[in-house]
């Protein structure tokens, strides 16, 4: 072979090893252009705000899209429906309907020694047998959190009796209010699953926004318990409800809304948190069968409802200021117009990660004027209530890590809240739940006053709440007892808990359900109700149990 023909040779190979690795290039270029990249799931880490948005640690958008779970705050010192549910499935039956957070209500008196968690089947959560509250808490945190399921935790009230205008009373002052928080955002520290503090339900009267008196001065006092939360727990975000009125100045004379709706405010006197990013608005809104508003009457109604929350909470949203939450919203559907404001809010939030962040109220079936996304047997969904919530919900990723519980089949509850009302403003009264009892015991006869009941009352126009404490002071064990007091006005028993109730006339009975007849001696029970009044509504001056009468508490 000559010397030209070798050389014309290597000069091919070289060519097609050329045209070999362009080749290869290629190809792997077109299957990087035709391999589809799996976008990260929504909500990983812990969140932030950047504008009107809330992001996870990722910088993907996020949205609050959840319902509210109540009962921590109530005399029962525990999320309601325990006494005929396992705690996990109903959280499994959460995650299933397509809710991503829970809105978890407590009262300050949950962490005081003596509340003492009741209304619960142990057979039917065994694992919460001997806990305290607290740590029964913990346990729906840890769980929901493995089901990807987020918390916010939320102040609802001083004390277990009674919703309070201001974030502390005589009984619980603000120093214990800021020191609860502290203790609860050093507990959840590391779980980014908690994320964030509703510093308190539903401030109003006296409380102002930008009065600039310490003592009432709403949003004065969201900012030293904001820093305060925030020292320890930098990563949380801070919601801020609103006041009910405002006016010049930040005087209570203004304009007048829903209790903790009322924003108007934050566009003078905004909140400011050392840390940066974390501050997050949250206002309620309630349909006209919750309380009679203005705006429920204006011919142009439902039409007007888009203005009305623009001006009292949605232009911090439409103006890029902050997110903004709606942690209550609810009804019980059963007349025109609530319909017609669920689908005109409905529509307002908007769908998808740039809608506005929402909570339902409630999960709860014993909700008095809202009732819950679950019915009365505490399984089944109203699925009319469901329907006008699924599209503006908001898929999130599985949790905080490991391996993913194999959820339990269940029909998934739909739940919903008591909102109650003043001439102005209205609140939202938490109501509980009615337990059906199996087979009663025989009642156990008891001799002189050998047991107490006291009886607490948080009332508004045409209703109330009702708690009572029975206590057995004898040194036998009642098993099985039912209970009898007259009214002295025109009272009526609307919803119980915690035992079964009838009425006939005045006359009241409550009879024990299957999970609490027994009454050790020393021990107490927490019975309760929900009830309408007109006229008066006095508070009834005898109590017996088992045919005997008990004395005062």
């Amino acid at each position: 072979m000559s010397e030209r023909n070798t050389h014309l040779q290597l000069k091919a190979r070289h060519f097609i090893l050329i045209l070999c690795i362009v080749a290869i290039m290629v190809a792997t270029f077109a299957i990087q252009l035709t391999t589809p990249r799996h976008a990260q799931a929504a909500g990983t880490g812990y969140w932030h705000t950047n504008g009107n948005k809330i992001l996870d640690s990722n910088n993907q958008t996020v949205r609050i899209a959840g319902i509210n779970w109540f009962g921590f705050e109530t005399a029962n010192y525990v999320v309601h429906g325990l006494w005929t549910r396992n705690y996990q499935d109903v959280l499994n039956q959460i995650k299933g309907l397509g809710y991503n957070t829970i809105r978890l209500p407590y009262s300050n008196q949950l962490f005081d020694a003596g509340s003492t968690p009741n209304s619960i089947d142990y057979a039917k959560n065994p694992d919460l047998q001997g806990l305290t509250s607290l740590q029964i808490m913990d346990k729906i945190i840890n769980y929901g959190s493995s089901i990807g399921l987020r918390f916010i935790l939320d102040q609802h009230r001083p004390d277990s009796g009674a919703q309070s205008a201001l974030w502390y009373t005589s009984a619980y002052p603000e120093s214990r209010w800021l020191s609860d928080w502290q203790m609860l955002a050093t507990r959840y520290k590391n779980n980014p699953m908690v994320i964030g503090a509703d510093l308190h339900n539903e401030p109003h009267a006296p409380a102002c926004w930008g009065c600039g008196n310490p003592a009432v001065d709403w949003r004065l006092a969201a900012e030293k318990a904001g820093n305060a939360v925030l020292a320890i727990n930098p990563n949380w975000l801070i919601f801020v409800e609103g006041v009910d009125c405002y006016g010049p100045g930040g005087s209570t004379s203004g304009d007048c809304y829903w209790w903790g709706g009322n924003l108007e405010g934050a566009q003078q006197y905004p909140v400011q948190l050392n840390v940066a990013n974390r501050l997050v608005y949250s206002a309620h809104d309630y349909p006209s069968t919750v309380a009679s508003q203005p705006w429920f009457s204006d011919p142009t109604y439902p039409n007007n409802l888009p203005g009305i929350w623009d001006k009292y909470w949605g232009y911090l949203y439409k103006n890029n200021i902050a997110p903004v939450w709606v942690g209550e919203f609810g009804s019980l559907l059963q007349s025109t117009s609530d319909q017609q404001w669920l689908a005109a809010l409905v529509k307002y939030l908007g769908t998808g990660a740039t809608g506005i962040s929402w909570t339902f109220w409630c999960l709860n079936p014993n909700s008095g004027d809202t009732g819950g996304i679950l019915l009365n047997d505490w399984v089944t969904v109203d699925q009319t209530k469901q329907a006008y919530l699924n599209p503006i919900e908001f898929p999130l990723d599985t949790g905080s890590g490991g391996s993913t519980p194999t959820p339990m089949p269940t029909n998934t509850p739909v739940a919903t809240a008591t909102a109650t009302n003043t001439p102005t403003a209205t609140n939202t009264p938490t109501a509980t739940a009615t337990a059906t009892p199996a087979s009663t015991p025989t009642a156990t006869p008891i001799s002189g006053n050998s047991c107490k009941v006291s009886y607490a009352v948080n009332q508004w126009a045409g209703g109330f709440t009702a708690n009572l404490v029975i206590t057995n002071t004898g040194t036998t064990a009642l098993n099985g007892w039912t209970l009898t007091f007259t009214f002295p006005g025109n009272q009526k028993v609307v919803q119980g808990w915690s035992a079964v109730f009838s009425q006939q006339g005045s006359a009241v009975t409550a009879t024990n359900t299957n999970y609490n007849g027994t009454i050790a001696p020393a021990a107490t029970v927490n019975p309760g109700f929900n009830g309408s009044w007109t006229g008066s509504n006095l508070a009834p001056t005898s109590f017996s149990l088992n045919g005997k009468v008990c004395s005062a508490g």
